[in-house]
């Protein structure tokens, strides 16, 4: 039985973890917040121009790779090897129609579905309890994807726009709101197809490198092959993408590429890095969608989008739910594991890694 003087001890030392870490929380919510506008501005300048997805993301990545590899230097240091080398580059592949497929979404779907629909990554927890978890958390896993598919269901019908929702924000319908269309869940699939490849990117980037130094040169490589994938893809779009009546371009905005690029790119994978090693929050989790979601009623509200409070937190709540259940297994794995002293925090990284979805 532990003393009245040991309980207060934990406490005062948990309290002062949790202090130390306010700052690097602070960070994650500004980066996340700056992330979710770049995401914003890329939408509407998408709708209102018409550009292409390929284009604008090809156009995007390639400064973003150059500025990555010039941070990182993948070529200095400890030589890589070629079983490090070679998944990351097919991880580049496979960002590449990440990227693709999340810009196509934003046109599509909006920011707002497209952002939550990233958090479908968390199906991957589903797989991965079933064919390597036990048995008794098969339920909970499968419950928690049936009300992710709820979640995602009640989006496409439009329950977090006004216009749609049973719970509109307002009363009657303001003429300045930005209206969106309901949508079905054929089209919510390319948002969602492109939240599990995120997980499946991130899961393959964690399994080859366990350092964090070695982490960051491997994501040069990987930024740098998807730019080079992504290339003849973007070549093929110019080619045979433009027609003879829209002779007129509209006029270049240069604040679109210019956040997508420092925050929709760069900055979000040290800000997810850090909340990752630091304060043990992985992208598919409960947490991180509450940061996000605050960061997406900010943005609504400031671009006056068709939004529906209520029928928001609904959704939240669900998908919130729905990840919780997902990720029930790997949880109890996390708690599991012995608590390490405060004295061995360089080694926190490697001890305290979740396993999937992330």
């Amino acid at each position: 039985m532990m003393s009245p003087r040991q309980t207060s001890d934990g406490r005062a030392s948990s309290h002062s973890v949790y202090t130390r870490q306010t700052p690097l929380r602070i960070l994650h919510v500004i980066g996340n917040f700056l992330r979710i506008w770049s995401v914003y501005s890329m939408y509407h300048y998408l709708s209102q121009s018409g550009a292409s997805v390929v284009l604008f993301i090809f156009s995007c990545m390639v400064p973003s790779s150059f500025l990555i590899l010039a941070l990182q230097k993948p070529w200095k240091g400890r030589p890589l090897s070629n079983t490090q080398v070679i998944p990351s580059m097919i991880n580049g592949v496979i960002t590449a129609f990440y990227f693709i497929l999340l810009v196509k979404g934003i046109k599509s779907c909006g920011p707002l579905r497209a952002i939550l629909a990233e958090y479908s990554g968390a199906i991957l927890g589903v797989l991965s309890g079933v064919l390597y978890g036990r048995r008794v958390h098969i339920w909970k896993k499968l419950g928690g994807l049936l009300a992710m598919l709820a979640s995602f269901y009640l989006l496409s019908q439009g329950w977090a726009m006004a216009t749609y929702s049973p719970f509109p924000f307002r009363n009657s319908p303001d003429s300045e709101l930005q209206k969106e269309n309901s949508l079905g869940m054929k089209d919510m699939a390319i948002p969602i197809f492109a939240g599990i490849l995120s997980a499946l990117r991130r899961v393959i980037a964690r399994r080859v490198s366990l350092k964090n130094q070695l982490k960051r040169r491997l994501h040069a490589i990987t930024i740098a092959s998807a730019t080079c994938f992504m290339f003849p893809v973007a070549m093929w779009d110019m080619i045979l993408g433009k027609s003879p009546e829209s002779s007129s371009e509209p006029p270049l905005s240069v604040w679109p590429y210019l956040s997508t690029i420092l925050f929709g790119i760069i900055l979000i994978f040290y800000i997810e890095s850090i909340a990752e090693e630091r304060l043990h929050m992985v992208f598919s989790s409960p947490r991180h969608l509450m940061v996000a979601g605050g960061c997406i009623i900010l943005m609504e509200m400031l671009y006056k989008m068709d939004f529906s409070l209520a029928g928001f937190l609904i959704c939240c709540t669900v998908l919130g739910f729905g990840i919780y259940e997902a990720t029930s297994l790997e949880r109890s794995r996390k708690d599991s594991l012995p608590t390490p002293d405060l004295s061995e925090a360089p080694f926190d990284d490697q001890i305290q890694m979740s396993a999937l979805p992330t």
